[in-house]
């Protein structure tokens, strides 16, 4: 029996990290989404509103670092420190969903403003 238990528990800590890993990973997504936020705005740069351009990547820019906390945080709680870290991540993901909200919000309305002057069609 001595020598069944040696393997279990490797296993079973290899299949705990294995999972942190998994749960880590998923808001990886999210990540990717942000990013191609950040290339669509990234883009824009060269036209309209300077100040609405600034804060609305600065907004994107700080949604995927709160995105990366959460992972981190995710991670340490569950291999390294085993710490009840449901609410700091339940606070950082909130936080990181409201500056994307705003910074698509700043997005649309420069869309309305670049677009309140623009005719197409004859008028």
């Amino acid at each position: 029996m001595a020598l069944t238990q040696g393997p279990v528990q490797q296993d079973s800590g290899i299949t705990a990290v294995a999972h942190a890993i998994q749960l880590s990973v998923a808001p990886v997504f999210l990540l990717s989404g942000i990013g191609a936020m950040l290339a669509v705005m990234t883009n824009r740069l060269s036209r309209i509103i300077d100040r609405a351009r600034v804060l609305e990547a600065q907004l994107c820019t700080t949604t995927a670092l709160l995105v990366c906390a959460v992972i981190a945080t995710g991670f340490l709680r569950a291999v390294l420190l085993r710490f009840d870290a449901s609410v700091t991540v339940a606070i950082l993901f909130i936080a990181a969903m409201v500056t994307f909200f705003v910074g698509l919000v700043l997005f649309l309305r420069e869309i309305f403003v670049a677009t309140a002057n623009l005719r197409i069609g004859p008028r």
